[in-house]
């Protein structure tokens, strides 16, 4: 840019018009870098473009000469184009310009594969209460009567009404996750996230077996955002209607209709349909994870219902992996072997928590306890190998939290030795989450997630039941722009530091 600047310089002295021209030139140069910069650190660097045409016209207007106006319009644009290729490579904000295709992947024997056949190595994390609201994770769980999606929803239907409903929904989905999480998750080295989603996303709630007119808006937004940074989606069925389970994660706490409504299932069916025929050519798309931890039924209904699913996607789509649960006890075994099932192109999904919910504490014993096969009774990576080959079937690691609450350092030593573990197994994985905001800010001795709001980003203790809609609203934005504190030892785990192994680290 400097070498065509000096030309440009050099060619305007030689026609007799070179003070005034240099010292206009000048002057608009140093408006448009400046223009630029704050356009790229705004997030969107598209209207600097715009910008340096608007200024190109009113150049047409000055007095220089023709020729010149030609020549220094050619190095404006020149300028505009160098400054946003190097603005989007320093400002995390920028949106990257469109990667090529991802290739398709598919299950062979124990191992996800591209169309190639070569390994695909899988790692990745959740976009947790994006599409589905965990109230946990904001730490709202416990500030009011209000702690689940479907509660939220009712609240807000009879406090504003159901338009006003959807519209804070909306604003809290577009600023929960935003281009700045897209282009930090790439910094970490991820290429898959695991996005789960409520059916209402979808489907219309007051209309059954109808589309939302927004159905496709976010879904189809995040696969064009993964997929500009070379990542893929597995799109997760989270929250089925009538509630697959009984915790709040499924939208409603202790509802569990799903499997004794057939109509509910039925739905279900119809939704697949419509995911899958709209995304059946989409290789950013890793698969179909159709049902998340399906609890309240036996293990031979729930695998009765899932391969009706199956059957459904399989009508509109024959390409892409379809992962099936098997959350409920010993609900992998209910299915049998796929090849002889009928069951093609399909990766089983386990969630396992090491240190969380009854499994020990968190620590580095029982995570080594977890990827060495100790000896014993408890569930290790040896016997889920094992069963995979058994099966003849990839394995999809849903849900896992290598890190949180074992310190900073030793967190981040730990997931990446889980994350290279998974690797050589050839399974895929995806981390519990990405974003967990709470009241006080900062990761202290490792949240859950990659990132949290900064220390001094309070998350104010809202209850939804009575607080002014004003003040909702603002909370739904601040997620948008408060300052993040990253897990940088996790950050510098997963991309400077060597492959681990997990008998290397020492610690508690």
């Amino acid at each position: 840019m400097q070498k065509r600047l000096k030309a440009t310089m050099s060619a305007t002295a030689n026609s007799g018009w070179a003070k005034p021209a240099v010292t206009h030139a000048t002057a608009m140069q140093k408006r448009l870098k400046a223009t630029m910069i704050a356009t790229a650190n705004s997030g969107w660097a598209e209207p600097a473009v715009t910008h340096a045409t608007a200024m190109q016209k009113r150049l047409k207007a000055t007095t220089i000469a023709a020729a010149l106006q030609k020549k220094l319009m050619a190095t404006m644009i020149a300028a505009a184009s160098s400054m946003l290729t190097m603005q989007s490579t320093a400002q995390a904000a920028t949106p990257p310009a469109a990667a090529a295709p991802l290739p398709m992947l598919h299950a062979e024997g124990t191992r996800w594969v591209d169309a190639q056949g070569r390994p695909a190595t899988l790692r990745g994390t959740n976009l947790g209460n994006w599409l589905i609201n965990e109230f946990w994770m904001m730490e709202l769980d416990k500030a009011g009567p209000v702690d689940d999606q479907c509660k939220l929803e009712a609240t807000f239907d009879q406090r504003f009404g159901y338009a006003e409903r959807e519209r804070l929904f909306g604003v809290l989905r577009d600023n929960w996750i935003t281009q700045r999480d897209w282009d930090l998750m790439r910094r970490h080295g991820l290429n898959v996230v695991r996005l789960p989603f409520i059916y209402s996303v979808i489907e219309d709630e007051k209309k059954p077996r109808t589309l939302r007119a927004d159905a496709w808006r976010y879904l189809d937004d995040a696969i064009a955002q993964a997929e500009r940074r070379g990542m893929y989606v597995v799109l997760d069925l989270h929250g089925a209607v009538g509630s697959q389970g009984h915790e709040h994660h499924s939208g409603c706490a202790n509802r569990n209709r799903f499997w004794s409504v057939p109509d509910y299932q039925a739905r279900t069916e119809w939704l697949w349909q419509q995911i899958a025929t709209r995304y059946r050519d989409r290789s950013a798309v890793a698969g179909y994870s159709v049902l998340n931890e399906p609890w309240g039924t036996t293990p031979e209904n729930m695998a009765a219902v899932v391969r009706r699913l199956y059957t459904a996607i399989r009508a509109v789509d024959p390409n892409h992996v379809i992962i099936l649960p098997g959350h409920v006890k010993n609900g992998i075994e209910s299915y049998g072997r796929p090849a002889e099932q009928g069951l093609r192109n399909v990766a089983f999904e386990i969630h396992p928590y090491p240190g969380h919910f009854g499994w020990g504490m968190p620590g580095l014993k029982v995570h080594k306890d977890w990827l060495t096969c100790a000896p014993g009774e408890g569930d290790t990576v040896c016997k889920w190998d094992e069963r995979m080959r058994r099966l003849d079937a990839p394995l999809f690691l849903g849900e896992v939290q290598p890190w949180a609450l074992m310190g900073q350092r030793l967190g981040g030593q730990v997931a990446r030795a889980s994350f290279d573990t998974y690797a050589k197994y050839g399974w895929a994985a995806t981390a519990w989450s990405w974003k967990v905001v709470t009241q006080a800010g900062g990761q202290g001795d490792g949240k859950w997630g990659f990132v949290t709001n900064a220390p001094g980003a309070k998350v104010p203790a809202i209850d939804f039941a009575t607080a002014p809609k004003a003040d909702i609203e603002n909370l739904f934005r601040s997620f948008g722009t408060q300052p993040y504190e990253l897990h940088q030892p996790l950050l510098d785990a997963l991309t400077t530091a060597s492959p681990r192994d997990i008998r290397d680290i020492h610690g508690n």
